[in-house]
């Protein structure tokens, strides 16, 4: 019986893939590049969730190109400036004023809630469950 030496790794001609020898088999080096580390908001989340569950071909191609993070960050952002520009024009357009917020406060916060809930549900049409 003959003893062959197998070699520490070698590179597939085929595919360009280095293989390291662990044990009895080969394993191929594969490394992920290293992505920002991100904070992800209710708007992250509501749209890393939607991808999951909706959107699995599309998130798994962000997940593996490492463009995942990224997108989030870049939804996320919009959502929070679009949030705001919605409850400026909600806020000008129905007239409701800071002086307000000092003379009927619970009208105020209640107008404000208001805007608020319709401006995220707005974004969410938009950005996060498209």
């Amino acid at each position: 019986m003959e003893n062959k030496e197998l070699r520490k790794s070698y590179i597939d001609e085929k595919t360009g893939i280095e293989y390291s020898l662990v044990g009895d088999y080969y394993m191929p080096n594969l490394i992920l590049k290293k992505e920002e580390k991100i904070i992800l908001n209710k708007y992250g989340r509501a749209r890393l969730k939607f991808l999951k569950e909706n959107r699995k071909a599309e998130y798994t191609i962000m997940f593996i190109n490492g463009t995942l993070n990224k997108h989030l960050k870049e939804i996320q952002e919009t959502a929070l400036q679009r949030v705001e520009v919605i409850i400026e024009q909600l806020k000008e357009k129905n007239h409701l004023t800071e002086e307000m917020k000092n003379t009927d406060q619970l009208y105020w916060v209640g107008m404000m809630n208001n805007f608020r809930n319709t401006a995220e549900e707005i974004v969410l049409n938009e950005l996060i469950y498209v």
